[in-house]
């Protein structure tokens, strides 16, 4: 089956900008997630909103702290979209 190379290699890009974009954030709530379920390991409390609430507000807080850095990336990954059309 014939496929056009610039499609795939487009699909291939966006794909490489949206996971380098998310994985700042990612990161942060897991790190985030493995202390607090460490601290409620040693601790022996089980609250679901206490794993929920560190996670959400760590991922808010490297998000806004690279917003600058993500939207340096969307703007340079739009200008490679435009030269390539």
């Amino acid at each position: 089956m014939p496929y056009d190379e610039s499609a795939v290699y487009l699909v291939r890009e966006t794909l490489l900008a949206a996971l380098k974009i998310a994985a700042p954030v990612l990161l942060a709530g897991v790190l985030i997630g493995l202390l607090v379920s460490l601290a409620q390991s040693v601790t022996s409390i089980q609250d679901q909103t206490l794993s929920f609430v560190p996670k959400i507000v760590a991922m808010i807080l490297v998000a806004a702290f690279l917003l600058p850095w993500i939207a340096l990336r969307l703007a340079e990954f739009a200008a490679e979209l435009f030269t390539l059309l």
